[in-house]
């Protein structure tokens, strides 16, 4: 493992300070009240310095997410190949959600995140974002889950329903979790678990007894 210089890692703080900064303001006074200046000011950078590392605002509200969306993505394709595709992404989500929390930490407050995931779910500027990404995050696990299986994604339908069901139910438990009592990370890696769970029996074509 190489070990970044030291300007990688003076470039990599000053990085990290914007994100905190912006999710801090974003979460304090709301996303279209902050503008990239009152960001580059907290972090005391020009704004040539902020379009260095991120191409809009809207970028930097994304930063930490992107981050555990790669995690994820890292998890899934080093799953074991005797593992099934729902299998497969029920397990990568679970361990990218045990070990993410101090990836996190690295970055932003763990706390600050959670309250940025509720800013995204209650600004809809963001949550169209948020929507269209998540559009683009399916279509990449769809690919990576049939090249798993040997499959030609564009002529068996099989890996995008499969991650359509799968994304539905991660919509529905982080809507949840940023609703809840209890926004933690534990909070929702369980209730993730929870609604995995149950994905195969809903599928079933009848529930009554």
């Amino acid at each position: 493992m190489t070990v970044p210089g030291l300007r990688e890692r003076k470039k990599q703080r000053t990085r990290d300070a914007l994100i905190r900064a912006a999710l801090e303001l974003f979460t304090s006074q709301g996303y279209e009240r902050t503008t990239v200046d009152e960001i580059v000011d907290a972090v005391d950078v020009s704004q040539r310095t902020f379009f260095r590392y991120f191409a809009t605002k809207e970028d930097v509200a994304f930063a930490v997410q992107q981050m555990v969306e790669q995690r994820f993505m890292q998890a899934l394709a080093g799953r074991p190949p005797e593992e099934g595709p729902l299998d497969a992404m029920r397990n990568a989500v679970l361990s990218a959600w045990d070990t993410i929390g101090e990836a996190i930490a690295e970055v932003v407050p763990v706390e600050l995140y959670v309250r940025s995931f509720q800013v995204i779910e209650s600004t809809p500027a963001l949550l169209a974002v948020h929507l269209r990404r998540s559009t683009e995050m399916e279509e990449s696990i769809a690919r990576l889950i049939a090249e798993r299986e040997g499959l030609d994604v564009d002529e068996d339908p099989r890996p995008r329903i499969a991650v359509a069901a799968f994304s539905g139910v991660m919509r529905v438990t982080g809507q949840l979790w940023g609703r809840s009592a209890d926004p933690t990370l534990e909070a929702i890696r369980a209730l993730t678990e929870h609604y995995l769970d149950h994905l195969t029996s809903a599928l079933e074509p009848h529930w009554r007894p």
